[in-house]
């Protein structure tokens, strides 16, 4: 068997023994280290749950996630019960502050609004995928922290690096720019690149993450 082969026979198995998924209509192919999944599920949740189960297996680089959610019989929704559900949801969270909004549009959700930490925007599309009925999440949530100098920035994340023993930090470079935070270097596996990238969100004043990381194995 090919590498590929091999890849795409873990994965798939990988699928049949996460107890989230229901792996029966999910076809899986593999073509340089990246994995796409394709066929239908039950819930945007179950969608999600799928591609995290493809990234755990070794020689993984990347996951197109192509899976269709298609709603079970009653569990499909209006539009408005839906976003009404959605909003409910979002006030109850204390990590979601009221500046979150949320709109549907044919079971699709649009989340929009500001807020402060990437951890809240994150929160915020967490809480809406976990409502039955939805086909997928768009995350549109703008981050408007007060903004730190570049340089504070930029030490902070590399500390951050330094402090977690899931990170090799010698083999990770950081570059900041008015908010924007980009992260190069390579990593063994993606739970490390998953560690670098949720350390570099976590650092005050960052807008956005540019993902140069790369996976060796």
């Amino acid at each position: 068997m090919s590498w590929d082969d091999d890849v795409m026979a873990n994965v798939n198995d990988e699928l049949f023994w996460d107890p989230k998924v229901d792996s029966a209509a999910i076809a899986v192919s593999a073509d340089d280290g990246t994995v796409t999944l394709r066929g239908t599920v039950g819930s945007l949740r179950e969608k999600r749950e799928a591609r995290k189960a493809a990234q755990r297996v070794f020689g993984v680089n990347s996951v197109d996630n192509q899976l269709k959610v298609r709603l079970l019989g009653g569990q499909g929704r209006s539009d408005s019960e839906l976003r009404g559900f959605v909003l409910q949801a979002l006030m109850l969270d204390s990590l979601v502050p009221a500046t979150v909004d949320a709109k549907v549009s044919d079971g699709f959700v649009t989340l929009t609004g500001t807020v402060s930490w990437q951890y809240q925007r994150d929160e915020a599309d967490l809480v809406a995928s976990s409502i039955a009925g939805l086909l997928d999440v768009f995350n549109e949530i703008e981050i408007t922290p007060p903004a730190p100098s570049a340089a504070d920035t930029q030490e902070s994340i590399k500390k951050a690096f330094k402090r977690n023993a899931a990170l090799d930090a010698d083999e990770l470079q950081i570059s900041t720019r008015d908010g924007a935070v980009t992260v190069k270097g390579a990593v063994r596996s993606w739970a490390e690149h998953d560690e670098a990238i949720a350390a570099a969100w976590a650092a005050p004043g960052v807008t956005s993450v540019s993902d140069e990381l790369t996976i060796k194995y």
